[in-house]
């Protein structure tokens, strides 16, 4: 049987307590915990909702495999109307977590094997960054409030979806009206 925990405050787990058959965890964040784990140097463009973690880490001597799913909200702009949009996520996870090697190795370039694998110090684990990671990695470079989000105009700034404008879309830079007689 996989012991479970849930709700738990912190998320640095010890590697010597987690028995061979694994360990079953399960916790929940709420908003104030997306903005504790980013510097103050980060600023967000985004909020989370409350966050939920179910997990499975299990360990095989010192390395450890961590297999897990992780759901929460983002709200943030629309890339094109900048109204706000919300963005469900429903993303499953996996790491191997290895001892930190004392000697620093010289610097190479990672492959995409080398992207699972975490090192741990001290016997610790710390799930925050390993969950803070993947939320950024499931929110697009370009979040659209609906797929065919018309945006904001560039003339006039009203936004599409809501209203209409009478700007005229074919403004052509001056400068440039010459190329427009160009034929090839």
């Amino acid at each position: 049987m996989i012991p479970n925990r849930t709700d738990r405050r912190d998320l640095k787990i010890n590697v010597m307590n987690i028995p061979e058959e694994g360990l079953n965890i399960q916790f929940s964040k709420n908003e104030s915990w997306s903005r504790d784990i980013f510097s103050e140097k980060e600023k967000l463009s985004y909020s989370l909702n409350r966050v939920d973690v179910s997990a499975v880490l299990k360990r095989i001597q010192e390395t450890l495999y961590l297999e897990g799913n992780i759901q929460t909200v983002v709200e943030m702009g629309c890339s094109r109307c900048l109204e706000s949009a919300r963005l469900p996520i429903n993303a499953i996870f996996k790491y191997v977590l290895t001892p930190a090697q004392a000697e620093h190795q010289e610097e190479k370039e990672l492959c995409t094997e080398d992207l699972d694998f975490v090192y741990y110090q001290d016997d610790l684990i710390d799930l925050d960054p390993l969950v803070a990671e993947q939320i950024i990695l499931q929110i697009p470079m370009k979040l659209l409030c609906q797929e065919d989000c018309k945006g904001l105009c560039p003339r006039c700034g009203i936004n599409r979806n809501t209203s209409s404008c009478q700007c005229h879309e074919e403004q052509v830079d001056s400068r440039l009206a010459v190329l427009k007689k160009l034929k090839v």
